[in-house]
C-alpha cells in the first residue's frame, strides 16, 4: 500500500493513514488494482496507525478514526469477495531498557489500533516489519485480544538476523505464544531468493503455516538519497514457488511491490496447480 500510495504524487514524510479520510478514493483505487489481479487478501492503509506513529504528524487524536477508515475503505472494495487484513507494524520507538519507551504504553497503543481495525470490519491481521521481538509481542497480543486470527511477519537481515538479532527459532517461539498462528518474514534487507532461506529455518521451527512477503528485490541506494527496489516482477515470482514448497499459506509483496509484481507471483503459483 505504502508504494502504491506513495506513487500518487503523495508528500514525502507525510501520513500516509490521513489519505483515509482526507483522499479516500486514491486509497479506494489503490485497492482495487490489486483486487482486479485475482489476490485472496487486502491489506488495510494503516500499516502506521498506531497512536505513536500517528503523533509525529500530529494525528494522535484521529488514530481510532483513521484505523476505522482504513479497515472500512478496504471492506467496501472486498465486497466480500477477499479477505481483509489489518495492517500493523511497529511504532518507530524503541522499548525500554534500550530505548525510552514504555512497554505500557506501547502495549495501550496497539491495543487500541487493533480494537479500532477490527470495529471497521477486518478478518484477520497482519502484523508485520519488525525487528524486536518485544515490540512485536505486544502487538500480536493487542491483534490476538479481538479474536481474530493473526499473522505475524519480522524484518530479516542475510545473516538469518533481524537488526536486534532475533533468529526465526526465536521468533517462532515468542511469536506463537503471543497468539500468532501464523509467522514469517517480510521486508528487511534480504532479496526474495534470500528471504527463501529464512523461511527455511521458519520452517525447521514450526509446523505452522508461514507467511512470506519479500520487498521487490533487494533495497539500494539511488544518487538523490532515496532507495529502489530493482527486482522485476517475474523474479519476485521466482521465489513465490519456493515459499509455497516451504508451506507459506500467505504469500505478497512488500517495499516496491506494484500490481504487476503481485499479479505475476499469482500467475506463476496458480499456474503451477498450487492451492492459493
Amino acid at each position: 500500500m505504502g508504494t502504491t500510495l506513495s506513487a500518487t504524487g503523495h508528500s514525502p514524510g507525510a501520513s500516509l493513514e490521513l489519505m483515509n479520510a482526507e483522499q479516500p478514493e486514491v486509497v479506494v483505487a489503490a485497492h482495487r488494482a490489486y483486487l482486479e489481479i485475482g489476490l485472496d487478501i487486502l491489506e488495510t492503509n494503516s500499516f502506521q496507525g498506531s497512536r505513536p506513529s500517528l503523533e509525529r504528524h500530529g494525528l494522535g487524536d484521529r488514530t481510532v478514526e483513521l484505523n476505522r477508515a482504513a479497515a472500512r475503505l478496504a471492506t467496501e472494495v472486498a465486497a466480500g469477495r477477499v479477505f481483509v487484513a489489518g495492517s500493523i507494524g511497529p511504532t518507530g520507538r524503541i522499548l525500554e531498557p534500550y530505548g525510552d519507551f514504555e512497554e505500557d504504553v506501547a502495549r495501550g497503543a496497539f491495543e487500541e489500533q487493533a480494537q479500532a481495525l477490527a470495529e471497521g470490519g477486518v478478518d484477520l491481521f497482519i502484523v508485520e516489519t519488525f525487528t524486536a521481538v518485544e515490540e512485536a509481542v505486544l502487538a500480536t497480543r493487542a491483534a490476538s485480544a479481538t479474536d481474530l486470527p493473526v499473522a505475524t511477519s519480522m524484518s530479516f537481515d542475510p545473516n538469518g538476523r533481524t537488526a536486534f538479532g532475533v533468529l526465526p527459532q526465536r521468533a517462532v517461539e515468542e511469536l506463537s505464544a503471543a497468539g500468532a498462528v501464523v509467522v514469517g518474514a517480510n521486508c528487511g534487507t534480504v532479496s526474495p531468493a534470500e528471504m527463501v532461506e529464512i523461511l527455511r529455518q521458519f520452517r525447521a521451527a514450526t509446523d505452522f503455516p508461514l507467511i512470506a512477503q519479500p520487498n521487490a528485490g533487494k533495497p539500494e541506494c539511488t544518487a538523490d538519497g532515496g532507495v529502489r527496489f530493482p527486482a522485476a516482477p517475474e523474479e519476485v515470482a521466482d521465489a513465490a514457488p519456493r515459499f509455497r514448497e516451504l508451506g507459506a499459506t500467505i504469500i505478497g509483496g512488500c517495499c516496491g511491490t506494484k500490481p504487476a509484481h503481485i499479479e505475476a507471483m499469482v500467475k506463476r503459483l496458480r499456474g503451477s496447480g498450487a492451492s492459493f
